[in-house]
């Protein structure tokens, strides 16, 4: 069964960064969103990684590698004077993936997640997963999962904070690393200072078939 996530729209939100004004959380548009300006992004994001030795798919995908996963799954995009600072694509359960957690039926997942250089640390990243824990729970999913490299030790570090923990360790296809499965149970209703109003439950979203 090829994954998919459902395509009901979820609430839009805005958020005050710290000195940079405001950022609108929203579902990537292809009608008005660039998929090479969004696969650029990845790219600037991840160079770090690369320069590890850690062959990440983010560090040098294509375009159209870029629009088949984002286009798999909801990706959002978080934009500032119209320009995306940060992007995370969620996923239903995913019956082809070699991680044994991705399979679950009771599991989303958080793929293709990036912030900016010069946006990070400022609240962004933990802005997106904070949307990403709505969508999982209202839509009635046990578990948010996400994968990174197990020697980024900051990034894990990241997860943790979040409220991630590590549950597995899979070497996908073609990676000369291990990658460090970390989950954890998403929250419905959560709240950052400076949001333009709470995320709260209206009704249970029911999943995609």
């Amino acid at each position: 069964m090829k994954r998919r996530a459902t395509k009901q729209q979820s609430v839009r939100i805005d958020y005050v960064c710290h000195g940079m004004g405001r950022v609108e959380l929203r579902r990537f548009d292809p009608a008005r969103d660039s998929f090479v300006a969004l696969t650029a992004l990845l790219h600037r994001a991840f160079t770090p990684l690369g320069a590890m030795g850690l062959n990440c798919t983010c560090v040098d995908q294509t375009v159209e590698t870029t629009r088949l996963r984002a286009t798999r799954g909801d990706c959002y995009v978080a934009v500032c004077d119209g320009r995306i600072v940060g992007t995370m694509t969620l996923y239903a359960t995913d019956r082809e993936s070699a991680c044994d957690l991705y399979r679950r039926d009771d599991i989303a997942s958080m793929r293709q997640f990036a912030v900016e250089p010069v946006w990070q640390s400022r609240g962004i990243g933990t802005l997106l997963i904070a949307f990403a824990d709505h969508w999982a729970a209202t839509r009635g999913y046990a578990e948010l999962a996400l994968d990174t490299p197990q020697p980024a030790a900051h990034l894990i570090a990241f997860y943790r904070e979040q409220g991630f923990r590590i549950v597995d360790f899979v070497r996908f296809d073609g990676k000369r690393y291990d990658s460090a499965i970390l989950s954890k149970p998403p929250v419905a209703t959560r709240t950052l200072a400076n949001w333009s109003h709470r995320l709260s439950v209206r009704a249970p979203i029911a999943r995609a078939a």
